[in-house]
């Protein structure tokens, strides 16, 4: 294989399960994201965008519908001779074989992948975050500081802090204290779940790690933490722009909602901002003359007989006459029969939902669930006339 300064470890393989009804059929990074997107194209864009060709990515939870989209890695210049993509899910090997049990154990189990590229440098990423980053200046300042681990952090509000890795850092960078989600953090430094490794100390680390009858085989948990308590010259990367962790229906929900402001928080719009994907190619949408759209994002392939009002409809949606789609979005290949409202809801992928359904139907009785989202989860045919109350999650229970 061809030497590599540095290669990425994507982790995809987590089950997204507090995404409930949207991830029941796919991994969390291949659900949909803003229309043409997977969430998995955002991490991928910033590997090529920043000079890093080789990608292993890591899969496990309902793998086929995330490795059919990555394919040859050819929608991200990823599919070069000597580097490119590489889908990296469990295996058998002699004496036997394991899932992944944990975010180090996976990267452990795939060290001779690592091996083969004879790289200086590892970067791990998570595959289910939507930002824009450069890691080639992440990786200049892990050389600059001459760091053995350098975690990329950003400031989150302090009464969210309990839910990340908390760090506390000296002025230099040089990370001093690191807590996982601690119950009362002193600091509002959080981990991204972004890490740059010197290789032979990634591979010390994690054969450390996986000797310890004691891990959870975590790099937050167990991984970092013994590194800090080793000594070892660990630094925090301050990354300074748009991070959206949409591990819940609520995150989801309004990440993609950000896109429709007047002056959204992360502009898709932006020509600095090159994210690419594997989507496919439709002709172009079509508003037939009756129907009504106001600030909505429709893809290609799209066809709107109705109103739709500040949404988004990803590829090859249909809506039919005399619908209203508002504050929704829907994911692609799905179709909308006439007579249908939905209100505030995410419809998955390849639904139809027959005509005359209300979606988001008023809640009666206090404050709806999961802040009145709807969701209706991939491949579901819901019945002529169905009602779905604002807050619920309707899903194949397999």
């Amino acid at each position: 294989m061809t030497k590599k300064d540095c290669v990425a470890m994507l982790l995809a393989g987590g089950q997204g399960s507090r995404l409930g009804a949207l991830t029941a059929l796919v991994a969390k990074p291949a659900v949909s994201f803003g229309g043409k997107y997977k969430i998995i194209d955002f991490s991928l864009s910033n590997c090529i965008a920043s000079g890093i060709d080789t990608v292993g990515v890591l899969t496990q939870y309902r793998p086929m519908m995330l490795n059919a989209y990555i394919g040859t890695g050819a929608a991200w210049d990823l599919n070069e001779t000597g580097g490119g993509v590489h889908i990296l899910p469990p295996y058998l090997r002699q004496g036997g074989g394991e899932w992944y049990t944990g975010t180090a154990n996976a990267i452990f189990q795939n060290l001779d992948f690592i091996a083969s590229y004879r790289p200086e440098h590892v970067l791990i990423l998570s595959g289910d975050h939507i930002y824009q980053m450069a890691y080639d200046k992440m990786l200049a300042f892990h050389k600059n500081s001459k760091a053995d681990v350098t975690i990329s952090v950003m400031e989150v509000p302090w009464d969210e802090a309990s839910r990340f890795g908390i760090l506390t850092a000296a002025e230099d960078g040089r990370i001093t204290k690191f807590a996982e989600k601690p119950e009362n953090p002193d600091s509002n430094l959080a981990s991204m779940g972004i890490y740059i490794f010197g290789a032979q100390l990634l591979q010390d680390a994690l054969t450390e790690d996986e000797n310890d009858p004691e891990s959870s085989k975590d790099f937050g948990h167990d991984v970092i933490p013994r590194l800090l308590a080793q000594g070892k010259s660990l630094y925090a990367f301050k990354f300074k722009g748009y991070w959206k962790d949409v591990g819940t229906i609520e995150s989801y929900y309004n990440a993609n909602m950000e896109l429709l402001q007047d002056d959204p928080p992360f502009n898709i719009f932006d020509h600095k901002v090159r994210i690419l994907s594997n989507s496919n190619i439709y002709p172009p949408q079509y508003i037939w003359p009756e129907a009504k759209v106001v600030n909505s994002l429709i893809c290609n392939g799209c066809s709107v007989r109705g109103t739709v009002i500040n949404s988004i409809l990803s590829p090859n949606v249909k809506v039919g006459e005399g619908c209203s789609v508002i504050n929704s979005i829907i994911l692609p290949e799905t179709r909308i029969e006439r007579g249908c409202t939905l209100q505030k809801v995410i419809v998955g992928e390849n639904t139809l939902i027959n005509k005359d359904s209300f979606l988001g139907a008023p809640h009666e009785g206090g404050e709806p669930p999961q802040q009145g989202i709807t969701v209706v989860a991939d491949n579901m045919s819901l019945a002529e006339g169905t009602r779905v109350v604002e807050g619920d999650n309707v899903y194949y229970d397999r």
